[in-house]
């Protein structure tokens, strides 16, 4: 379809750093800071990505992981 859906979520299957860069466009979707993505959301994306965290922060803000996976995808692709 010419784009990959990546969910972003405390529970994510795969970490940032493992996260093999899709060359199509990325659609990136924000599970909430309570409740994450909905069981059909997550069902819609072709990925559910985490941030590792160290072990003394529970979460991040929604906005600064949002601003984190930006960032990270912004600098492989500049590559």
């Amino acid at each position: 379809a010419g784009f990959f859906v990546v969910g972003l979520d405390a529970e994510g299957q795969e970490s940032l750093p493992g996260f093999s860069l899709a060359t199509e466009s990325v659609y990136l979707i924000v599970g909430s800071e309570g409740k994450g993505l909905s069981r059909l959301v997550r069902e819609k994306c072709d990925l559910i990505l985490s941030i590792p965290m160290q072990s003394d922060v529970e979460s991040l803000n929604a906005s600064v992981a949002t601003a984190i996976v930006m960032y990270w995808i912004a600098e492989k692709r500049a590559k």
